[in-house]
C-alpha cells in the first residue's frame, strides 16, 4: 500500500460516514489538524495506534484504510 493512497481512502471513507474532519478526529481522539494533515498526504506515516483509533471511528478493520 503506497502511502500516498492513505489520506484518500481515509477521506472517502469519512465522506461515506457522512462525518466532518472535526467530528472524526474527535471520535478517533485525533486532532483535526493532524486528520487534515493525513488526508491531505501531507503527514503519510501516522502510527498503529493512530490508524487503530481511526478504523473504529469509521466502523472497518485497519486493513480497510491500506487497501
Amino acid at each position: 500500500m503506497s502511502s500516498r493512497k492513505l489520506g484518500p481512502m481515509i477521506r472517502r471513507r469519512r465522506e461515506a460516514k457522512r462525518l466532518t474532519q472535526e467530528e472524526l478526529a474527535k471520535k478517533a481522539r485525533i486532532s483535526q489538524p493532524y486528520l487534515s494533515q493525513l488526508e491531505a498526504g501531507t503527514y503519510r506515516n501516522p502510527g498503529i495506534e493512530t490508524l487503530k483509533r481511526l478504523a473504529k471511528a469509521l466502523g472497518v478493520r485497519v486493513t480497510a484504510l491500506l487497501e
